[in-house]
């Protein structure tokens, strides 16, 4: 899915990066990379040779993940350093993930040396993490009315529903929405290891719970999960 075309000039108008997403002493810089006018990340990318390895029909094809990555430029207000980060949205396994998938570093002085403290002070992880958060949660507001939880299929339930039997897959309607509820009210209660409690609640083995919260995930009703982290 390409990306919104954005204003002239504007480095936020596709909502890929905002003001909010940056921690405390950093600001998004309203013109783009190179002083530019325009959204110059494809010419960034080729004068890089940033997807070299991908020429002819593969660099074309929907598999790439490279294609529309967005370079975004912010700066350090108190030491001036500049930074060029390229954000790409994971298309396919989960849809809403927007990683930092390149990142370009100039000091305040041209000239200046990079040393590996200063590249360890880039706050890529927090970043990435606030545009995740907003993304998702932009994509959760709608679905809650009241003291009700309104389904895609018109269905309400209450928020003490969340923590009973979800029943069949088969047979239930907007059953990947309620896992994807279930999981985070866990989540939002320190569960470590919601899928586990799923388990027990839903009378499934482990492997059966696992497997409805990665359904969910693939079709973007949860975020994607952390490497080494249960549930």
């Amino acid at each position: 899915m390409a990306l919104p075309t954005p204003r002239p000039g504007d480095q936020s108008a596709d909502g890929l990066l905002t003001q909010a997403d940056l921690p405390a002493g950093w600001h998004l810089a309203s013109r783009f990379p190179g002083e530019r006018p325009d959204d110059a990340s494809d010419e960034i990318d080729r004068v890089l040779g940033y997807d070299d390895h991908a020429t002819g029909e593969a660099a074309d094809s929907e598999q790439n993940e490279t294609v529309d990555g967005r370079w975004r430029y912010i700066e350090h207000e108190g030491t001036a350093t500049r930074v060029m980060i390229r954000l790409q949205r994971q298309l396919y396994a989960t849809p809403e993930e927007v990683r930092i998938t390149g990142v370009i570093y100039l000091p305040w002085r041209p000239g200046d040396p990079i040393t590996s403290h200063l590249l360890r002070e880039l706050p890529t992880a927090k970043i990435e993490a606030a545009i995740n958060k907003r993304l998702f949660a932009m994509k959760r507001i709608a679905t809650v009315t009241g003291n009700k939880i309104l389904l895609p299929s018109g269905r309400k339930i209450s928020d003490r529903d969340l923590l009973k039997s979800l029943g069949n897959p088969k047979q239930v309607p907007d059953f990947y929405e309620l896992v994807a509820l279930q999981h985070g009210k866990l989540s939002s209660q320190g569960d470590e290891n919601p899928s586990a409690t799923m388990a027990g609640i839903n009378g499934v083995a482990l492997s059966t719970a696992q497997g409805w919260v990665a359904k969910a995930r693939s079709r973007g009703l949860l975020p994607p999960g952390r490497r080494g982290r249960a549930g």
